[in-house]
Protein backbone atom coordinates (compact mmCIF):
# COMPACT_ATOMS: atom_id res chain seq x y z
CA UNK A 1 0.00 0.00 0.00
CA UNK A 2 1.30 3.43 -0.82
CA UNK A 3 2.39 5.00 2.47
CA UNK A 4 1.66 8.49 1.17
CA UNK A 5 -2.02 7.85 1.77
CA UNK A 6 -1.60 7.21 5.45
CA UNK A 7 -1.91 10.89 6.26
CA UNK A 8 -3.39 11.69 9.69
CA UNK A 9 -6.90 13.09 9.44
CA UNK A 10 -8.92 15.70 11.23
CA UNK A 11 -10.96 12.97 12.86
CA UNK A 12 -8.15 11.93 15.19
CA UNK A 13 -8.63 14.25 18.14
CA UNK A 14 -7.91 17.29 16.01
CA UNK A 15 -4.18 16.52 15.89
CA UNK A 16 -3.80 17.13 12.21
CA UNK A 17 -2.56 20.45 10.90
CA UNK A 18 -4.15 20.82 7.50
CA UNK A 19 -1.10 21.74 5.49
CA UNK A 20 2.05 21.02 7.52
CA UNK A 21 4.00 23.30 5.26
CA UNK A 22 1.13 25.71 4.72
CA UNK A 23 1.36 29.38 4.11
CA UNK A 24 0.29 31.98 6.63
CA UNK A 25 -3.40 32.92 6.81
CA UNK A 26 -2.76 35.96 4.66
CA UNK A 27 -2.03 33.66 1.71
CA UNK A 28 -5.74 33.36 0.98
CA UNK A 29 -6.25 37.09 0.68
CA UNK A 30 -5.66 36.98 -3.06
CA UNK A 31 -6.95 34.64 -5.76
CA UNK A 32 -3.36 33.83 -6.69
CA UNK A 33 -1.71 32.33 -3.61
CA UNK A 34 2.07 32.63 -3.38
CA UNK A 35 4.04 30.05 -1.43
CA UNK A 36 6.75 31.00 1.01
CA UNK A 37 10.34 30.62 -0.15
CA UNK A 38 11.12 26.92 -0.16
CA UNK A 39 7.54 26.04 0.82
CA UNK A 40 4.78 24.10 -0.90
CA UNK A 41 1.17 24.84 -1.67
CA UNK A 42 -0.93 23.40 1.16
CA UNK A 43 -3.82 21.45 -0.36
CA UNK A 44 -6.56 19.82 1.71
CA UNK A 45 -8.58 17.09 -0.02
CA UNK A 46 -11.91 15.97 1.39
CA UNK A 47 -11.57 12.28 0.46
CA UNK A 48 -9.54 9.94 -1.72
CA UNK A 49 -10.72 10.86 -5.27
CA UNK A 50 -9.81 14.49 -4.56
CA UNK A 51 -6.56 13.47 -2.86
CA UNK A 52 -5.46 11.46 -5.89
CA UNK A 53 -5.97 14.45 -8.18
CA UNK A 54 -4.09 16.76 -5.83
CA UNK A 55 -1.14 14.39 -5.55
CA UNK A 56 -0.87 13.57 -9.24
CA UNK A 57 -1.37 17.11 -10.52
CA UNK A 58 0.42 18.92 -7.71
CA UNK A 59 3.44 16.63 -7.66
CA UNK A 60 6.41 17.96 -5.70
CA UNK A 61 4.94 21.45 -5.47
CA UNK A 62 2.12 20.63 -3.06
CA UNK A 63 1.67 19.22 0.42
CA UNK A 64 -1.55 17.20 0.43
CA UNK A 65 -3.64 16.42 3.49
CA UNK A 66 -6.83 14.37 3.35
CA UNK A 67 -9.72 14.77 5.77
CA UNK A 68 -10.90 11.17 5.44
CA UNK A 69 -8.71 8.49 7.01
CA UNK A 70 -8.16 5.32 4.91
CA UNK A 71 -10.86 2.82 5.83
CA UNK A 72 -13.40 5.45 6.92
CA UNK A 73 -16.63 5.61 4.92
CA UNK A 74 -16.55 9.19 3.55
CA UNK A 75 -20.29 9.75 4.01
CA UNK A 76 -19.89 9.11 7.75
CA UNK A 77 -17.02 11.54 8.35
CA UNK A 78 -17.41 13.92 11.28
CA UNK A 79 -14.92 16.72 11.91
CA UNK A 80 -13.82 17.81 15.38
CA UNK A 81 -14.22 21.57 16.06
CA UNK A 82 -10.44 21.97 15.99
CA UNK A 83 -10.18 20.00 12.77
CA UNK A 84 -12.83 22.16 11.14
CA UNK A 85 -11.08 25.32 12.30
CA UNK A 86 -7.77 24.14 10.86
CA UNK A 87 -9.32 24.06 7.39
CA UNK A 88 -8.57 27.77 7.36
CA UNK A 89 -4.84 27.00 7.20
CA UNK A 90 -5.12 25.41 3.76
CA UNK A 91 -4.19 27.33 0.62
CA UNK A 92 -6.51 25.24 -1.56
CA UNK A 93 -9.38 22.92 -0.60
CA UNK A 94 -10.58 20.24 -3.02
CA UNK A 95 -13.94 18.66 -2.25
CA UNK A 96 -17.10 17.25 -3.80
CA UNK A 97 -20.25 18.97 -2.57
CA UNK A 98 -23.03 16.67 -1.41
CA UNK A 99 -20.88 13.68 -0.42
CA UNK A 100 -19.81 14.84 3.06
CA UNK A 101 -22.19 17.28 4.78
CA UNK A 102 -19.79 17.93 7.66
CA UNK A 103 -17.07 18.96 5.22
CA UNK A 104 -19.40 21.15 3.18
CA UNK A 105 -20.43 23.06 6.29
CA UNK A 106 -16.87 23.46 7.56
CA UNK A 107 -15.64 24.77 4.21
CA UNK A 108 -18.28 27.51 4.12
CA UNK A 109 -16.99 28.67 7.50
CA UNK A 110 -13.26 28.26 6.80
CA UNK A 111 -12.66 31.57 5.06
CA UNK A 112 -10.43 29.89 2.46
CA UNK A 113 -10.88 31.62 -0.87
CA UNK A 114 -9.39 28.90 -3.08
CA UNK A 115 -11.99 26.18 -2.69
CA UNK A 116 -12.64 23.84 -5.60
CA UNK A 117 -15.93 21.93 -5.76
CA UNK A 118 -15.59 19.01 -8.19
CA UNK A 119 -19.32 19.07 -8.97
CA UNK A 120 -18.80 22.44 -10.65
CA UNK A 121 -16.17 21.04 -13.02
CA UNK A 122 -18.37 18.56 -14.88
CA UNK A 123 -22.07 17.85 -15.42
CA UNK A 124 -23.93 15.82 -12.79
CA UNK A 125 -26.72 13.51 -13.87
CA UNK A 126 -29.55 11.60 -12.26
CA UNK A 127 -29.06 7.90 -11.63
CA UNK A 128 -30.61 5.41 -9.27
CA UNK A 129 -34.03 4.85 -10.83
CA UNK A 130 -32.84 1.37 -11.78
CA UNK A 131 -32.69 0.45 -8.09
CA UNK A 132 -35.69 -1.79 -7.61
CA UNK A 133 -37.32 -0.01 -10.56
CA UNK A 134 -39.01 2.11 -7.91
CA UNK A 135 -37.27 5.44 -8.48
CA UNK A 136 -35.35 5.36 -5.22
CA UNK A 137 -33.08 8.30 -4.73
CA UNK A 138 -29.28 8.14 -4.91
CA UNK A 139 -26.64 9.36 -2.48
CA UNK A 140 -27.07 12.94 -3.63
CA UNK A 141 -30.67 13.00 -2.45
CA UNK A 142 -29.71 11.59 0.92
CA UNK A 143 -26.99 14.11 1.51
CA UNK A 144 -28.55 17.12 -0.18
CA UNK A 145 -32.01 16.82 1.36
CA UNK A 146 -31.60 15.00 4.67
CA UNK A 147 -28.75 17.27 5.69
CA UNK A 148 -29.79 20.39 3.81
CA UNK A 149 -30.06 22.53 6.91
CA UNK A 150 -26.75 21.51 8.48
CA UNK A 151 -24.86 21.96 5.20
CA UNK A 152 -25.75 25.62 5.20
CA UNK A 153 -26.18 25.82 1.43
CA UNK A 154 -28.69 28.09 -0.19
CA UNK A 155 -31.96 26.67 -1.46
CA UNK A 156 -30.69 27.09 -5.01
CA UNK A 157 -27.58 25.03 -4.30
CA UNK A 158 -29.64 22.32 -2.63
CA UNK A 159 -32.03 22.18 -5.59
CA UNK A 160 -29.10 21.87 -7.99
CA UNK A 161 -27.74 18.87 -6.09
CA UNK A 162 -31.03 17.14 -5.36
CA UNK A 163 -31.47 13.93 -7.29
CA UNK A 164 -28.00 14.13 -8.83
CA UNK A 165 -25.50 11.27 -8.60
CA UNK A 166 -22.21 12.54 -7.11
CA UNK A 167 -20.06 9.52 -8.06
CA UNK A 168 -18.46 11.27 -11.05
CA UNK A 169 -14.96 9.92 -10.39
CA UNK A 170 -16.02 6.40 -11.43
CA UNK A 171 -16.37 7.61 -15.02
CA UNK A 172 -12.82 8.19 -16.39
CA UNK A 173 -14.15 10.75 -18.87
CA UNK A 174 -15.87 12.88 -16.23
CA UNK A 175 -12.93 12.42 -13.86
CA UNK A 176 -10.65 13.79 -16.58
CA UNK A 177 -12.90 16.86 -16.82
CA UNK A 178 -12.54 17.35 -13.08
CA UNK A 179 -8.77 16.87 -13.34
CA UNK A 180 -8.54 19.69 -15.89
CA UNK A 181 -10.45 21.99 -13.55
CA UNK A 182 -8.28 21.06 -10.57
CA UNK A 183 -5.15 21.70 -12.63
CA UNK A 184 -6.39 25.13 -13.64
CA UNK A 185 -7.21 25.93 -10.01
CA UNK A 186 -3.72 24.96 -8.82
CA UNK A 187 -2.21 27.10 -11.58
CA UNK A 188 -4.24 30.06 -10.40
CA UNK A 189 -3.33 29.50 -6.75
CA UNK A 190 0.38 29.00 -7.45
CA UNK A 191 1.27 30.67 -10.78
CA UNK A 192 5.02 30.24 -10.23
CA UNK A 193 4.59 26.51 -10.81
CA UNK A 194 1.83 26.67 -13.40
CA UNK A 195 3.92 24.94 -16.07
CA UNK A 196 4.44 21.90 -13.85
CA UNK A 197 0.72 21.72 -12.97
CA UNK A 198 -0.20 21.95 -16.64
CA UNK A 199 2.25 19.20 -17.59
CA UNK A 200 1.01 16.91 -14.80
CA UNK A 201 -2.62 17.57 -15.73
CA UNK A 202 -2.00 16.70 -19.36
CA UNK A 203 -0.25 13.47 -18.36
CA UNK A 204 -3.08 12.43 -16.05
CA UNK A 205 -5.78 13.28 -18.59
CA UNK A 206 -3.94 11.15 -21.13
CA UNK A 207 -3.76 8.27 -18.65
CA UNK A 208 -7.48 8.56 -17.91
CA UNK A 209 -8.12 8.53 -21.64
CA UNK A 210 -6.25 5.25 -21.85
CA UNK A 211 -8.37 3.90 -19.01
CA UNK A 212 -11.53 4.93 -20.85
CA UNK A 213 -10.33 3.11 -23.96
CA UNK A 214 -9.57 -0.01 -21.91
CA UNK A 215 -13.11 -0.02 -20.50
CA UNK A 216 -14.69 0.56 -23.91
CA UNK A 217 -12.76 -2.26 -25.51
CA UNK A 218 -12.92 -4.59 -22.52
CA UNK A 219 -16.69 -4.35 -22.11
CA UNK A 220 -17.68 -4.14 -25.78
CA UNK A 221 -18.54 -7.82 -26.19
CA UNK A 222 -20.04 -9.51 -23.14
CA UNK A 223 -22.60 -12.21 -22.44
CA UNK A 224 -24.66 -9.84 -20.30
CA UNK A 225 -24.73 -6.09 -19.72
CA UNK A 226 -26.31 -6.26 -16.25
CA UNK A 227 -24.50 -6.29 -12.92
CA UNK A 228 -25.86 -6.38 -9.37
CA UNK A 229 -24.17 -4.34 -6.64
CA UNK A 230 -24.78 -3.48 -2.99
CA UNK A 231 -23.61 0.10 -3.57
CA UNK A 232 -25.41 1.97 -6.36
CA UNK A 233 -22.35 4.08 -7.08
CA UNK A 234 -21.69 2.97 -10.64
CA UNK A 235 -24.38 4.82 -12.57
CA UNK A 236 -21.93 6.96 -14.55
CA UNK A 237 -19.71 3.97 -15.32
CA UNK A 238 -22.71 1.90 -16.42
CA UNK A 239 -24.04 4.68 -18.65
CA UNK A 240 -20.63 5.34 -20.20
CA UNK A 241 -20.06 1.72 -21.20
CA UNK A 242 -23.58 0.57 -22.02
CA UNK A 243 -24.19 -1.44 -18.86
CA UNK A 244 -27.15 -1.70 -16.47
CA UNK A 245 -26.57 -1.30 -12.75
CA UNK A 246 -28.99 -3.09 -10.42
CA UNK A 247 -28.63 -1.88 -6.84
CA UNK A 248 -29.70 -4.24 -4.09
CA UNK A 249 -31.25 -1.88 -1.59
CA UNK A 250 -30.61 1.66 -2.79
CA UNK A 251 -28.82 4.13 -0.56
CA UNK A 252 -27.14 2.00 2.08
CA UNK A 253 -24.75 -0.71 0.85
CA UNK A 254 -25.20 -2.60 4.13
CA UNK A 255 -28.99 -2.42 4.36
CA UNK A 256 -31.09 -5.54 3.99
CA UNK A 257 -33.11 -5.85 0.77
CA UNK A 258 -36.86 -6.38 1.07
CA UNK A 259 -38.30 -9.83 0.22
CA UNK A 260 -39.87 -8.28 -2.87
CA UNK A 261 -36.50 -6.91 -4.00
CA UNK A 262 -34.84 -10.29 -3.35
CA UNK A 263 -37.42 -11.94 -5.59
CA UNK A 264 -36.98 -9.27 -8.25
CA UNK A 265 -33.19 -9.61 -8.24
CA UNK A 266 -33.48 -13.36 -8.63
CA UNK A 267 -35.70 -12.84 -11.67
CA UNK A 268 -33.31 -10.24 -13.12
CA UNK A 269 -30.33 -12.53 -12.56
CA UNK A 270 -32.02 -15.39 -14.39
CA UNK A 271 -33.33 -13.27 -17.24
CA UNK A 272 -30.11 -11.28 -17.81
CA UNK A 273 -27.73 -14.16 -17.11
CA UNK A 274 -26.12 -12.41 -14.15
CA UNK A 275 -23.56 -14.57 -12.37
CA UNK A 276 -22.04 -12.26 -9.75
CA UNK A 277 -23.19 -9.96 -6.95
CA UNK A 278 -20.71 -7.19 -6.18
CA UNK A 279 -19.94 -5.64 -2.81
CA UNK A 280 -17.47 -2.90 -1.82
CA UNK A 281 -14.34 -2.77 0.32
CA UNK A 282 -15.59 -0.26 2.91
CA UNK A 283 -18.80 -2.12 3.76
CA UNK A 284 -19.85 -5.57 4.91
CA UNK A 285 -20.37 -8.30 2.31
CA UNK A 286 -23.29 -9.76 4.29
CA UNK A 287 -26.02 -8.38 2.02
CA UNK A 288 -24.21 -9.43 -1.14
CA UNK A 289 -23.78 -12.96 0.20
CA UNK A 290 -27.46 -13.11 1.16
CA UNK A 291 -28.59 -12.15 -2.33
CA UNK A 292 -26.00 -14.40 -3.95
CA UNK A 293 -27.01 -17.41 -1.87
CA UNK A 294 -30.69 -16.87 -2.66
CA UNK A 295 -30.01 -16.72 -6.41
CA UNK A 296 -27.12 -19.17 -6.63
CA UNK A 297 -24.61 -16.50 -7.64
CA UNK A 298 -20.97 -15.71 -6.86
CA UNK A 299 -19.72 -12.60 -5.05
CA UNK A 300 -16.84 -10.28 -5.90
CA UNK A 301 -15.57 -6.78 -5.18
CA UNK A 302 -16.44 -3.74 -7.29
CA UNK A 303 -14.64 -0.88 -5.59
CA UNK A 304 -16.33 2.57 -5.55
CA UNK A 305 -12.91 4.06 -4.77
CA UNK A 306 -14.02 6.22 -1.87
CA UNK A 307 -10.83 5.23 -0.06
CA UNK A 308 -7.71 3.08 -0.42
CA UNK A 309 -7.10 0.39 2.22
CA UNK A 310 -5.13 -2.83 2.59
CA UNK A 311 -8.15 -4.59 1.07
CA UNK A 312 -8.03 -2.50 -2.10
CA UNK A 313 -6.92 -4.29 -5.25
CA UNK A 314 -4.31 -1.68 -6.03
CA UNK A 315 -2.43 1.24 -4.55
CA UNK A 316 -4.08 4.06 -6.44
CA UNK A 317 -7.06 5.06 -8.57
CA UNK A 318 -5.70 3.71 -11.85
CA UNK A 319 -4.78 0.31 -10.42
CA UNK A 320 -8.12 -0.14 -8.65
CA UNK A 321 -10.10 0.92 -11.71
CA UNK A 322 -8.22 -1.65 -13.76
CA UNK A 323 -9.09 -4.24 -11.10
CA UNK A 324 -12.74 -3.16 -11.42
CA UNK A 325 -12.52 -3.68 -15.16
CA UNK A 326 -11.14 -7.18 -14.68
CA UNK A 327 -13.93 -7.99 -12.20
CA UNK A 328 -16.59 -6.68 -14.58
CA UNK A 329 -15.19 -8.57 -17.54
CA UNK A 330 -15.27 -11.80 -15.56
CA UNK A 331 -18.76 -11.21 -14.16
CA UNK A 332 -20.25 -10.11 -17.49
CA UNK A 333 -18.68 -12.88 -19.52
CA UNK A 334 -16.42 -10.72 -21.70
CA UNK A 335 -15.18 -12.42 -24.85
Amino acid sequence: MNARRLIPTATLAGTVTLGLVALSACSTSDAATDTKSGGKLAVTASFYPMQFLAERIGGDHVSVTTLTKPGVEPHDLELTPRGAAQLGEADVILYLKGIQPAVDEAITQSGVRNTVDATSLTTLEQHGTEVGHSHEEGHADEHADEHATEEGHSAGEQDALAGKDPHIWLDPVKYAEVAKGVGASLEKADPDNSAAYRKNTDALVKELGGLDTAFKQGLADTTTKTFITTHSAFGYLAERYGLTQEGIAGLDPESEPSPARMKELKTIAEHDKVGTVFFETLASDKTAKTVAADSGLKTDVLDPLEGITDKSKGDDYIEVMNANLTALRTALGAK
